[in-house]
């Protein structure tokens, strides 16, 4: 990494830090204690990138750094070539509605190089058809000659790749002609229909040949479609990432029942092949996997992602990957990496106001509010703590052992249900 590079990525971490968020990038300079962890989704994603499919549930309590792995996760993923959709399980996006969960995919396609990818993916999709195209021909090909034969191939390609659904390469080759034609409204409409878009209009139906919308029943077609086509872009595959999973256990008995049934045909289709080059990762909190309205209610998925037992040594190959909580000692390694990105960021930060045994003692006031919490303050605690250093640099004089105090009354940064939960009130 050059220096203007890896600067400009120190100051990327540091503005994260301030807003209390996850950084884009960077993730492995401040990851701790999840070496196990990253290796077994590395080793993962290299068989996905092979051909195969696969999953993994990340299980903690709040605090645990779920959120942290899976965006650590993606960020490998992105690095090693893949296409990366991170999706929050919620009550407008559940399980138990596929066509949602299939449009935010699409919604929240990314690369590392596009953060609003799903456009360009497709485009380069096309591209690489009509350079095949060319290559084959020769560069003599009249334009109607290239545009005929194109069209020709994305058929062939989409079928080839993932015995696709008629609806969608029809989609696809009506987007590629109403280019070719500028007729960019009709192309605008094709690209939301392929993305799960519920209103789109009668004329782009009319001139692609399909029906309605993408519903529950082609969601999962769908899905291997676009893994098809992200692989016809160049990409290795396509890692998805449904965080908050816990959230489907406050559905109706008939909602959960279909979302928990979704997640096993999910992991059927993953296992019988036909998800290819598809990797998912799920977190949730342990009442997903055993409270009564969790996985457990239904025997057959409970059967399939399941734990053998727990004789005290974790396994973190089973499809359970269980996080232990935040603790004292990494957050401390986290902070002294901070330090070391600040420094980088924004000048030598002054390791004598800022010491070692003030970051202690700076982690103790904190869990003191927080019933001795350590698990539930890491990103209360990052805010903080770069609001120290941004003081020392700024002020000669401040000097944070008689300057720092933290009243969560006066902190305009909205706490958390389970920060809020163990938040010791002072009268």
């Amino acid at each position: 990494m050059s220096d203007d590079r890896g600067r400009s990525e120190s100051i990327n971490i540091i503005n994260a830090l301030r807003r209390g968020t996850v950084p884009a990038s960077g993730l492995s300079r401040l990851a701790v204690g999840i070496e196990v962890e990253e290796g077994v989704i590395s080793r993962q994603l290299g068989y996905v990138a092979d051909g195969g499919g696969d999953l993994k549930f990340i299980k903690g309590d709040y605090g645990a750094g779920k959120t942290f792995l899976l965006a650590r996760a993606i960020e490998l993923a992105q690095q090693e070539g893949f296409a990366t959709a991170h999706v929050v399980v919620s009550s407008e996006t559940p399980f138990s509605r596929l066509r949602s969960v299939y449009q935010r995919i699409c919604a929240n396609l990314k690369t590392r190089d596009e953060e609003a990818a799903f456009k360009p993916v497709i485009d380069s999709f096309l591209y690489a058809i009509e350079e095949r195209v060319l290559e084959i021909r020769g560069n003599e090909i009249s334009d109607d000659e290239l545009r005929e034969e194109t069209v020709r191939s994305i058929e062939r390609s989409l079928a080839e790749l993932a015995e696709g659904s008629s609806a969608f390469a029809a989609a696809v080759r009506a987007y590629y002609e109403a280019n070719a034609d500028e007729d960019y409204a009709l192309a605008q409409a094709a690209l939301g229909w392929l993305a799960g878009e519920p209103n789109v209009g009668r004329p782009f139906r009319a001139k692609a040949g399909v029906r309605g919308t993408i519903d529950e029943t082609v969601a999962l077609a769908f899905l291997a479609d676009l893994v098809a086509v992200i692989r016809g872009a160049g990409y290795v595959g396509l890692v998805i990432a449904l965080d908050e999973a816990e959230t489907t256990q406050a559905l109706t008995k008939a909602s959960r029942e279909k979302a928990y049934n979704n997640l096993r045909q999910l992991i059927d289709l993953l296992d019988r092949g036909e998800l290819a080059h598809c990797y998912l990762l799920f977190t949730g909190t342990p009442s997903l996997f055993e409270g009564a309205k969790g996985i457990r209610s239904v025997p057959p998925l409970a059967d399939r992602i399941g734990t053998v037992g727990d004789d005290g040594f974790r396994n973190p190959l089973q499809p359970q990957l269980a996080l232990a909580r935040f603790d004292a000692q990494k957050l401390e390694q986290v902070a002294l990496r901070v330090m070391d990105i600040y420094a980088e960021a924004h000048g030598e930060v002054d390791r004598e106001r800022v010491s070692h045994r003030f970051i202690r003692a700076q982690i103790r006031q904190l869990t003191g509010r927080f019933g001795g919490r350590v698990d539930v303050i890491p990103r209360l605690f990052l805010r903080e703590f770069v609001d120290v250093l941004d003081k020392a640099a700024l002020y000669p004089e401040y000097d944070p052992w008689t300057a720092y105090r933290f009243d969560p009354k006066e902190t305009d940064m909205p706490l958390t249900d389970e920060e809020e939960a163990v938040m010791v009130v002072e009268w």
